[in-house]
């Protein structure tokens, strides 16, 4: 049984554009009143549902495949299939989409909850209560210098490229700043210059030119958690360059787009 401050008003996002709201009895599960369900090692449940527990001034509405939820401060959209969830000027990553099921707009329940300074304490494998906190964002888990230069290293390597490249570009930078074999911070590795220039556009220039919306996007994604092409350290487009360094000493990871994946 939940206590009584953790009975809040529930309501449920339809695609048919309207939106219900079902308010629970005392008592009822979340696990049931939130539609969860898990896949793989991700439990997923109604972004209605629990921002109207953990942020209960939110008022949602439903048009043309996306929730869009606003509240003094606060803004949440969700857009069905889309990778990411955007709430204020965040972005946080769905690795399966944003899902609509049963007519519920399904998000990344621990994920969520945690950007709205919510706790999820778990009962059982499907049983679990939140606990509210500020209702509200914290801040980003990057500095400002850091989206900047991401969003414009992902922009200048990858104009054209789908999402996934751009995700993948940025996994790249990352990875180095992991690696000890590389800088350790997002700047120094765009602009590492121990065995010559590591990326293209800062040779060129274009690495300064103002980024794409979707790039900005993508970085953003990517540091809140976003991966992509796995533990690649390098990426080359073999039809634009005529230095094959990389393909001949490095291993192969995937290819995406125009790119190639190598670690």
């Amino acid at each position: 049984m939940f206590p009584q401050r953790l009975a809040a008003a529930l309501c449920s996002l339809v695609c048919s554009a309207a939106l219900l709201a079902a308010a629970p009895q005392e008592g009822q599960d979340l696990w049931t009143q939130s539609g969860a369900y898990r896949s793989e090692d991700t439990v997923y449940a109604s972004l209605s549902a629990v921002t109207n527990i953990l942020s209960p001034d939110v008022q949602f509405t439903w048009q043309d495949g996306t929730a869009r939820g606003t509240a003094d401060g606060l803004y949440i959209e969700a857009t069905a299939g889309a990778p990411y969830l955007a709430v204020n000027s965040r972005a946080l990553y769905c690795p399966e989409g944003v899902q609509i099921q049963e007519g519920h707009v399904m998000v990344p329940l621990e994920a969520y909850a945690a950007l709205l300074d919510g706790t999820v304490v778990w009962q059982s494998d499907e049983s679990f209560a939140l606990l509210p906190g500020s209702g509200m964002p914290g801040p980003a888990p990057y500095t400002e210098e850091d989206l900047y230069w991401m969003s414009r290293v992902i922009s200048s390597e990858s104009r054209g490229e789908p999402l996934e490249g751009k995700l993948a570009v940025g996994t790249v930078v990352l990875n180095r700043v992991a690696s000890d074999a590389f800088p350790d911070t997002i700047p120094a590795v765009i602009f590492d210059r121990q065995y010559a220039v590591q990326f293209t556009p800062v040779a060129n220039g274009t690495v300064f030119d103002r980024p794409t919306e979707e790039s900005v996007l993508a970085a953003k994604m990517v540091l809140e958690g976003a991966r992509a092409a796995g533990d690649s350290l390098y990426f080359i487009a073999p039809e634009l360059t005529d230095n094959h360094w990389v393909m001949e000493h490095q291993e192969y990871v995937t290819t995406i787009g125009a790119h190639w994946f190598y670690r």
